[in-house]
């Protein structure tokens, strides 16, 4: 068969083998040593195909703004009435089921590992965080919670989300992560009131 690198590209799921391949290359060679070229090749497929799918290669492993969006959504769909931090609760509830299932549990462990392992990385996922926070606070908002808050509740959120991540990823086989987020949320308001 001619040309079957070429062919390659043309195959499905070219965003998730890129940031299979950059997860890979990261471990293997190091952040600061990866290229968008080696990442491209590793996933069987070109240089613009990386591009139409992420800026830059620090970009790979952070998902655009899909989980902001997804925890948006979930704290606008829970119940009427509900209050801040059962309205957040209802959200990580949907990153459990949408994102954080059990099949990805092993690859959130890499990947912690490797943002962990690289300071541009780590940079690159407060400020993940920082986005995430502000969804919340503003899908907060928009339900009516006062701006203070809805601030301080989203800060809360974005520290339990964070912790039960590091918890969820760190247990094999263990819980499911909105069974792990609801938890930790809990704790997280415990010690807010205890300041």
């Amino acid at each position: 068969m001619p040309y079957p690198d070429r062919m390659a590209r043309w195959q499905p799921n070219a965003s998730e083998r890129l940031v299979l391949a950059a997860l890979e290359l990261f471990e293997e060679r190091g952040y600061e040593a990866t290229t968008v070229v080696g990442i491209a090749e590793r996933a069987g497929l070109t240089k613009s195909t990386f591009f139409r799918h992420f800026p830059d290669k620090r970009e790979v492993l952070f998902g655009g703004d899909a989980m902001a969006g997804l925890l948006a959504d979930g704290i606008a769909a829970a119940p009427a009435g509900s209050p801040p931090s059962a309205a957040i609760a209802h959200a990580l509830d949907a990153v459990g089921r949408d994102v954080f299932h059990a099949e990805r549990r092993a690859f959130g462990a890499r990947r912690r590992a490797v943002i962990l392992a690289h300071p541009e990385l780590r940079e690159r996922e407060a400020l993940k965080g920082i986005g995430l926070t502000e969804a919340m606070r503003a899908a907060l908002e928009r339900r009516g919670v006062a701006a203070l808050t809805a601030r301080a509740a989203a800060e809360l959120g974005a520290l339990a989300m964070t912790i039960a991540y590091e918890h969820w990823t760190d247990t094999p086989g263990g819980e499911e992560f909105g069974a792990v987020a609801r938890r930790t949320l809990a704790e997280v308001r415990e010690a807010g009131a205890a300041f």
